[in-house]
């Protein structure tokens, strides 16, 4: 089942082509990494997919809906991301944690909290301030406040980059262990060859803001 139709997307900013006539669908439990140099157009790419910037030619269905239809909030509900650094709010974890659900008005139980949390291996940090937390386990809360939502699709925008070797390590396991387990729809960008073939089942490898190859994770080491 197609959950991400994504139809000649392009984006162009004056001269500059950022993303130029990508086409692939992303199924039901399917994890796509994107990859490529820098200044290839990833970010680029996974900004248009829920709409935190626009796109200026075609278009991604969610669902079966064309993504336009979806008012931008609830589209962000649905397409979840967790960037490169975490950017959370002053506040408790729990606050944090909870943020999606009380923008549509319901709360989350101090119960519903702890166990997202101690999905992402964080039990019993509910209460703690987030200035407080490691790079690792902001990315962690991250990753939590985005799986409070329960969303169609996560993206992933190089979300281990900014984290020391073993804080790396382990938010990518998590990470991994969380998408295999809940069948997450994922698409993850990362310029790390290794992360996306651990984490990847399909790859598209992106240049000059163009889809060069879409195909098995096991085409990177080839």
């Amino acid at each position: 089942m197609t959950i991400l139709r994504i139809e000649h997307l392009g984006r162009s900013a004056g001269d500059v082509t950022l993303v130029d006539d990508i086409s692939v669908d992303v199924q039901a439990g399917e994890v796509l990494a994107v990859v490529g140099p820098s200044g290839a157009g990833k970010s680029s790419f996974l900004r248009l997919l829920n709409r935190l910037d626009e796109p200026t030619a075609g278009t991604v269905w969610l669902d079966g809906v064309d993504y336009r239809q979806i008012p931008p909030r609830e589209l962000r509900r649905k397409v979840g991301m967790v960037t490169q650094r975490a950017f959370l709010f002053p506040g408790t974890v729990y606050d944090n944690v909870g943020y999606g659900p009380r923008q549509r008005g319901d709360a989350i139980s101090e119960a519903r909290a702890e166990e997202l949390l101690a999905r992402v291996g964080l039990s019993g940090y509910a209460g703690r301030n987030v200035a407080n937390l490691s790079g690792g386990e902001a990315q962690r809360v991250s990753l939590a406040r985005a799986l409070a939502n329960v969303p169609l699709v996560l993206l992933l925008d190089e979300p281990t980059s900014a984290l020391d070797a073993e804080a790396k390590a382990q938010v990518e396991g998590l990470m991994g262990d969380i998408i295999r387990d809940a069948g997450l729809t994922c698409v993850v960008v990362t310029h790390d060859f290794a992360q996306a073939s651990r984490l990847a089942t399909r790859v598209m490898m992106l240049q000059r803001g163009r889809a060069m190859r879409i195909g098995p994770a096991e085409m990177l080491h080839a």
